[in-house]
């Protein structure tokens, strides 16, 4: 039995170990923190299974790459809501609709009765938008918490400590999944900030993830059940990741009521920060050297694109199915 050593357990070094544990190797899994919370970058995800919207800003390989992801989450966690994404505009930013639908693929045009049928609770404030039947969401923090438990069922050892990638020499094959925390080795990793809020609005039910198109911070909207709200936006060029600023707060909060104004009475649950990992490029990177390999650099796609490159992993260790992978360096 292959023996391997992996270190972060957010959403990469989880995924990795399913792949992993899955071919029948020996998982030992170190991470500082523990079991998933809020410690780890993922913990604040919006959990967007959504490749085809993401192809609006980001490379070609992020939909091609993250074109399964949905039914891998469903595979191995059964939680994934297939319920679309529906894009959405205010008159005024109409452009930025059209804008939006010339960059991407795989959407129907809805009109102002077709959206009203979508989501009952949007009444007739938005006259078009884009609806992308296929995509899906998940809830970040009950994910990690099944593919958690689910490793710990097949056996994988997690240990509540630190662990120095250089020690490969001794640990043998080791897997640096540590996200910004690498970023002492990788030189070229950078942060980007995000940032998140949750709502509390029973007066509001929406089934599907929500983007609303804005010059400034495009929103989005993700339902968590039982009227509770993940309300995401910023992407900050920055490390900082102690608290939301007060202009991000603003523009989110006023963002989420132009959606609904029934979120006007919503209570804010949470405000959290996260350091996301990202390259130049905002592509993800395995690089090898000898018994190490450093999967890093997803950005803000973590949750679509950890499945594929956990099976990336799984081919260059086993030998099987080997495809030219993006971003695939030997040191």
């Amino acid at each position: 039995m292959v023996e391997i050593t992996i270190i972060g357990a957010g959403v990469v070094g989880l995924c990795v170990a399913r792949e992993l544990r899955d071919r029948g190797a020996h998982v030992q899994l170190y991470d500082r923190g523990g079991a998933p919370g809020a410690h780890s970058c993922s913990w604040w995800a919006g959990g967007m299974l959504a490749p085809y919207c993401e192809a609006e800003s980001a490379a070609p390989e992020v939909l091609r790459l993250g074109g399964d992801a949905a039914s891998w989450w469903q595979q191995k966690t059964g939680l994934v809501q297939q319920k679309g994404s529906l894009v959405l505009s205010q008159h005024r930013d109409q452009g930025q609709l059209r804008q939006f639908a010339r960059r991407t693929s795989h959407f129907d045009h809805v009109d102002r009765d077709q959206i009203a049928a979508l989501e009952p609770d949007l009444g007739d404030r938005f006259s078009a938008g884009l609806l992308f039947a296929s995509e899906a969401h998940i809830c970040p923090r009950s994910a990690l918490t099944c593919l958690h438990q689910s490793l710990l069922a097949d056996g994988v050892d997690f240990i509540q400590a630190e662990r120095d990638p250089a020690d490969s020499a001794r640990l043998g094959l080791t897997i640096d999944c540590r996200g910004y925390g690498a970023r002492d080795v990788l030189s070229d990793l950078r942060g980007v900030k995000g940032e998140m809020l949750m709502l509390s609005c029973p007066d509001v039910s929406l089934s599907r993830t929500l983007r609303l198109l804005h010059p400034r911070i495009p929103l989005y909207v993700v339902p968590r059940g039982n009227g509770i709200f993940m309300v995401g936006a910023t992407m900050i060029e920055s490390s900082a990741s102690s608290h939301v600023t007060a202009r991000s707060l603003l523009e989110m909060l006023s963002a989420a009521y132009a959606l609904s104004p029934a979120f006007g009475e919503a209570e804010v649950l949470e405000t959290g920060v996260d350091t996301r990992p990202a390259f130049a490029d905002n592509l993800p990177r395995v690089q090898r050297d000898g018994n190490l390999i450093r999967v890093n650099g997803f950005y803000r796609h973590g949750y679509l694109l950890a499945p594929g490159f956990g099976r990336r992993v799984g081919d260059m260790i086993f030998g099987t199915n080997q495809e030219e992978n993006i971003h695939e360096h030997s040191a």
